[in-house]
C-alpha cells in the first residue's frame, strides 16, 4: 500500500488497490495517533517554537487536533492527486497553529516542560427540557 514518506522531499506513491476498498478494510500507516506524530508529524513539521509540549497526549485538546491530523491524514494519503496538497492546506496549517498558539491548548508549556492544565473547561448552562431532539432515538 502506498503512502506519503515521512521525507519532506519524497512525492506521493501509487496507494495500490485500497483507494477503492471500504475504509474498515484499508490498512493504516500509523496504528495509533502517537505514532503518527512522532514517526511522521514531528520530524515533517520543524519549526523554532516558544509553544510546545512533549506530553501533548496531557492535553485532550491537543491530542483531539493530533488525531484529526493522523485520521486525516491516513485518508487523503489515498488520493495520490491532491491528498497532500489538501491535507497540507485544510488540515496540517489549520490546526497547528492553533496547537502551536501562545492562548492555544498547550498554552503554558515550553519545549522540554510541561505544565498542568490549570484552565477550567468553559461552563454551559442546560438548554430547557425538550428543546432539543436526541437524533439518536427521536425523542425529547
Amino acid at each position: 500500500m502506498g503512502r506519503w514518506d515521512g521525507d519532506v522531499d519524497a512525492e506521493v506513491v501509487d496507494t495500490g488497490s485500497s483507494a477503492g476498498a471500504p475504509a474498515e478494510e484499508r490498512e493504516l500507516v500509523y496504528g495509533n495517533v502517537a505514532e503518527f506524530v512522532a514517526d511522521y508529524l514531528l520530524p515533517l513539521y520543524r519549526r523554532d517554537v516558544t509553544t510546545w509540549c512533549a506530553e501533548w497526549w496531557k492535553h485532550p485538546e491537543a491530542a483531539t487536533r493530533f488525531t484529526a491530523l493522523w485520521l486525516s491524514w491516513e485518508q487523503l494519503r489515498l488520493d495520490p492527486a491532491l491528498g497532500l496538497s489538501v491535507w497540507l492546506r485544510d488540515h496540517l496549517d489549520h490546526h497547528m497553529p492553533v496547537l502551536l498558539a501562545g492562548d492555544g491548548p498547550l498554552k503554558g508549556c515550553k519545549p522540554g516542560r510541561h505544565r498542568e492544565d490549570r484552565v477550567p473547561p468553559l461552563e454551559a448552562t442546560p438548554p430547557p427540557a425538550g428543546l432539543y431532539v436526541d437524533e439518536r432515538t427521536g425523542s425529547a
